[in-house]
């Protein structure tokens, strides 16, 4: 990975370049907000393909005869029940039960895991886990210098992978070891946009050759911008965002992702907020006329927006936001100050997109 001043670029960014991107700075890299545009990227991976460089992720790797131990203490899911060429979503938490982070792990072997960490948090999420580690039989290592990432996505990208690719491909919440275009890598199936589609980990040195493929095969560069909006249209949480240290994965509508029984660090924070409720709720929404709602937007009569943003897809402002438990049912009507203009809202299901059927409603 290079740098560029006080700025990391990815494997990446002599193509993204090339290709017209509008670079910004994110979570200390330089990467691209977009190419042709947010809303014709958005449309791409809707309707086809579209590829993202990922890279500023970060990786964790824990190996050792107690690896899964460790990793059931820190993380809120029951990483025990992962199989060998698994994936599972979790969070990490503080004592208190404040989420530190979001985190996908892959067990990759029997004792051998590697946990992709959100870019901004990957410091810290290191030194947790190396920091629990001394009194175990693990070894916690910093990967993130070891892999550039790629994401394929879209309800045309399996069958593009499959055609560039040498055997079948993962299932989702599943990893295996493939080559792609020729470059061996670790195919995941998994995502942030709420389409289908495959998570690529890569030598660094060989992922411009797998983008070239990609590309060249169809898929559509997306830069972050259209990322937002796919996550926000599904409803996928922002660390930093919809959740942080101050919290908890109840009122974050996460609690399907915490396993108070195995004992992790906050569970009992989890459990108390679970079996009392919390007074405030995550929800979605969705701007009954116009306007676009912006995180720290307040809620009229309580309340705060954490991400908003226009939907390419529905053509209204769309976001989550925290609110009073009590208003947080779907179909409740809700007024956000937007700018000086208040603005109505209702909260809905989710995702936001796609629209229930009408057999649904």
């Amino acid at each position: 990975m290079a740098t560029a001043g006080t700025l990391r670029r990815t494997p990446l960014y002599e193509r993204h370049v090339a290709a017209g991107a509008r670079l910004v700075p994110f979570a200390g890299w330089e990467m691209p907000v977009q190419y042709e545009g947010i809303r014709p990227e958005h449309v791409a991976v809707r309707t086809g393909v579209g590829v993202f460089d990922v890279s500023h992720m970060g990786q964790v790797e824990t190996c050792g005869r107690q690896a899964d131990a460790l990793l059931q203490r820190l993380l809120t899911n029951d990483v025990r029940r992962v199989p060998e060429g698994g994936a599972q979503y979790a969070l990490i938490c503080n004592e208190e039960g404040g989420i530190l982070d979001d985190v996908f792990t892959y067990r990759l072997a029997e004792e051998h895991f590697l946990t992709v960490t959100n870019a901004a948090n990957h410091e810290h999420d290191l030194a947790w886990l190396a920091g629990h580690a001394g009194d175990v039989d693990a070894q916690v290592t910093d990967r993130r210098d070891d892999f550039a990432m790629l994401a394929v996505q879209g309800p045309l990208a399996r069958a593009l992978v499959l055609g560039l690719g040498d055997g079948p491909l993962p299932p989702r919440f599943h990893c295996c070891q493939r080559s792609l275009a020729g470059v061996p890598l670790l195919m995941a199936g998994t995502g942030y946009t709420g389409e289908d589609g495959l998570e690529l980990l890569i030598d660094p040195d060989h992922a411009p050759a797998v983008w070239d493929a990609l590309v060249l095969a169809g898929a559509v560069p997306c830069g972050l911008g259209a990322r937002d909006t796919l996550r926000l249209e599904a409803c996928f949480h922002l660390h930093g965002n919809d959740m942080d240290e101050h919290r908890n994965p109840i009122e974050a509508g996460l609690g399907w992702a915490c396993k108070e029984e195995t004992g992790f660090v906050g569970a009992e924070a989890v459990r108390a907020a679970r079996e009392r409720g919390t007074p405030e709720r995550l929800a979605p929404f969705r701007l009954t006329g116009p306007g676009i709602p912006r995180p720290g937007n307040p809620v009229v009569g309580g309340g705060v927006v954490t991400s908003g943003t226009l939907s390419p897809c529905l053509e209204v402002g769309i976001g989550l936001g925290y609110l009073p438990a009590e208003r947080a049912q779907p179909g409740n009507e809700i007024e956000i100050d937007v700018r000086g203009r208040v603005r109505p809202a209702v909260v809905e299901r989710k995702p936001l997109y796609p629209p229930p059927r009408k057999d649904d409603a």
